[in-house]
């Protein structure tokens, strides 16, 4: 069920909370006054000309003060138009000779020292009414009694029925003399249409118009016309900018009833929407439901662009106008606050979608805009990062310029301007002569500059480098004292530091004893080792392929003075088997990341021509392999039996850097205890299920 938009659930005119409207009856004008004035409405139009203005000989009629109301001008009791009643307030504007003395005259206490002139005034009072595309002009001629004219003061007003209209138009009004003492009067407003008054029942035009809810549903928002199922109409949405012309958005003609679903998204809060039934002189009912909407504001901002215009031009792109300021500011290259430049820069108000100029000389890549209300800053852009390069690391330098050509120089900085010549303890400070000369010599870019003030950018780079030198001196010298202290233990360090490098070659048997394999890895990673094993490279063997990368791995590992550990399981002497018993012919497939079955073409060579001891050593589980299964060809190397043997393997592994024997036992200790749960289940008893171990037999 649709949930009512805050307050919204807008029927355009079904059933409006509103006043009913007086009826003026007959089709004729007039005019009538307030008590005292006499006034009379000359028939026909008259010229909508003000003519030029003119002093005014004496006291004077002038307009002071224009209001509007709204009436029905009716013909018949349904069959009513929509009328402007105007009522123009007037005063007496000037007077008799010399100011001073016509103001002692209205004060004197004695009327017989100075008697006031009895002289009625008359004016002829113009009224011009502009709706697109016409205009209608009137004249009132309005005569005051002697006894009223008292100049300054107002003398009543006079009140004309009335201008017709149409529903919805926007409406212009001046109001002058003839001839013209003063600057007209004028009043612009924009009338209700259908939705706004209670005048369905009078006013044939509104019987047929197409009647819009709008509502939401979640994210979305529904527009839900209520209209009978043959009535064709027009329904327009568009962006009602204040600032340039009205933008179309969307606009179909379509027959009732429809419902048509935004999303959240499109909301903006000078999204408008417009509906009108398709016949001719139909009136146009248009709502603008989402100007408080918080989503349409946010919206709005996450739509809004800053561009740069070569050579100094931006502009402020977004679909609505926005009750924003924008100023300059400096982003320095620590990655601090953005500084505004106001001072010396003034702030403007924000003019979307219109270009503006930088009152600047020259860019800068640190030179950034800020726009921002009065919650929060909305947007920033550095826009010449890009044409000028990344943020440099110069100092902003603000010259102030007084009224007898002496001026001051401070650096803007997070604390504030800072003098050049302080005794602050801020780098500009601290920098301040060095950096004045730099103004002097030209070495700094001026980025602004008029009668009150300048900018400078000056370049730090410099100064940073002559700060530092002494500070990589001392850095320099402290690590060739350390490369000496080194080259002086080299021995002792290379031992401690430089792990022995250990390849792992093992049959794939299994999911279990692959886990068993990564066990045993990650417990000698833990040692002074490097550890390679298929299992951690397995995108690597896809890539080369499995013959490639233990051609790769054996090299490394031998050539860093290393030891290649054959890791026997039945599946691994099923293998060796076929290799020995039939050479001359091809071994059976097997899987792409089978390192074990690859390495075979090279390592049964290095033991048959004798080039494995020194090189290879052997180990079995022996909760899963005998010790007599392990081939002969392969015990002219030590073979271990895991985790029995751990102690004599790890020190095999390890090499002249092993530990004393205490050390290596506690850690022979820890591997086997990592090694425990993953041997565990690997090794199961026969009828719980499939597990790995002498009765398993040969994988053949």
């Amino acid at each position: 069920m649709p949930v009512p938009w805050f307050l919204l659930s807008l029927a355009l005119g079904r059933n409006p909370v509103v006043l009913s409207l007086e009826r003026v009856v007959g089709p004729q004008d007039t005019a009538r006054c307030s008590p005292g004035l006499s006034c009379h409405l000359w028939d026909g139009d008259v010229l909508c000309l003000p003519g030029s203005l003119e002093s005014a000989p004496g006291p004077v009629l002038v307009p002071t003060r224009l209001q509007t109301e709204l009436v029905l001008r009716c013909h018949e009791e349904t069959d009513c138009d929509l009328c402007v009643r105007v009522a123009v307030h007037l005063a007496v504007h000037g007077y008799w000779g010399d100011p001073d003395k016509e103001e002692k005259f209205r004060r004197a206490a004695d009327p017989e020292l100075e008697e006031p002139r009895n002289v009625s005034l008359q004016a002829h009072v113009v009224l011009s009414f502009q709706a697109y595309p016409t205009a209608h002009c009137v004249l009132l001629e309005v005569q005051v009694p002697a006894a009223l004219v008292q100049p300054g003061q107002s003398v009543g007003s006079v009140v004309f029925d009335c201008f017709e209209a149409a529903l919805g138009a926007e409406v212009q009004i001046w109001s002058y003399t003839q001839p013209r003492y003063q600057k007209e009067l004028n009043l612009t407003q924009q009338l209700p249409d259908c939705r706004g008054l209670e005048v369905q029942d009078n006013i044939q035009s509104c019987w047929a118009l197409p009647w819009l809810n709008v509502s939401a549903d979640g994210k979305d928002v529904r527009l839900v016309l209520d209209v009978s199922e043959e009535q064709r109409f027009g329904l327009s949405l568009y962006w009602n900018q204040a600032q340039g012309p009205i933008k179309p958005w969307w606009h179909s003609n379509l027959t009732g009833p429809q419902t048509i679903t935004l999303n959240h998204t499109d909301l903006v809060p000078c999204l408008c929407i417009q509906v009108w039934p398709l016949e001719p002189d139909s009136v146009r009912t248009s709502i603008c439901p989402f100007k408080e909407d918080p989503r349409a504001h946010r919206n709005l901002w996450r739509a809004t662009r800053l561009q740069l215009l070569p050579p100094r031009g931006w502009r402020l792109e977004a679909p609505c106008s926005l009750p924003a300021e924008a100023t300059l500011c400096w982003q320095a290259l620590d990655g601090g606050p953005c500084l505004p430049l106001v001072p010396p820069l003034p702030r403007e108000n924000v003019t979307v979608n219109k270009v503006l100029e930088f009152p600047l000389l020259k860019g800068h890549p640190n030179v950034c805009v800020q726009v921002s209300t009065w919650e929060k800053i909305q947007l920033q852009e550095c826009l010449w990062a890009d044409s000028l390069g990344p943020l440099k690391d110069d100092m902003l330098l603000v010259e102030t310029r007084g009224p007898q050509d002496n001026g001051s120089l401070c650096a803007l900085e997070p604390s504030g301007c800072t003098p050049l010549l302080s005794r602050a303890s801020t780098r500009a400070a601290r920098l301040g002569e060095q950096l004045l000369q730099d103004v002097q010599s030209g070495q700094c870019l001026q980025l602004w500059d008029n009668d009150l003030g300048a900018l400078w950018a000056c370049p730090m780079d410099k100064y940073i480098h002559q700060r530092w030198v002494l500070v990589w001196l001392a850095c320099l010298l402290l690590a060739a004292v350390l490369f000496l202290l080194r080259l002086l233990k080299m021995n002792h360090v290379k031992a401690a530091a430089r792990s022995r490098a250990a390849l792992l070659l093992y049959s794939a048997d299994d999911a279990s004893f692959e886990r068993l394999v990564g066990a045993l890895a990650s417990a000698l990673c833990q040692l002074p080792l490097r550890v390679a094993v298929d299992l951690w490279s397995r995108r690597d063997l896809s890539a080369q392929g499995a013959l490639a990368w233990f051609h790769a791995q054996r090299r490394q590992t031998l050539q860093e003075g290393g030891v290649v550990v054959l890791l026997f399981s039945p599946g691994a002497v099923a293998l060796c088997r076929e290799w020995l018993q039939d050479a001359t012919s091809a071994p059976r497939a097997h899987g792409p990341h089978d390192a074990f079955a690859a390495s075979l073409s090279c390592v049964l060579p290095d033991f048959l021509q004798g080039r494995a001891p020194g090189r290879y050593v052997g180990a079995y589980f022996d909760k899963l392999l005998p010790a007599d299964a392990v081939p002969a060809l392969f015990r002219s190397v030590p073979v271990f039996s895991l985790p029995s043997q751990l102690p004599d393997f790890l020190g095999t592994l390890q090499g002249p850097a092993a530990p004393r024997p205490r050390r290596l036992a506690e850690r022979a200790e820890q591997v086997s205890r990592a090694l425990q749960p993953a041997l565990d289940s690997c090794f199961r008893p026969p009828g719980t299920g499939r597990g790995m171990g002498p009765e398993a037999g040969d994988r053949t």
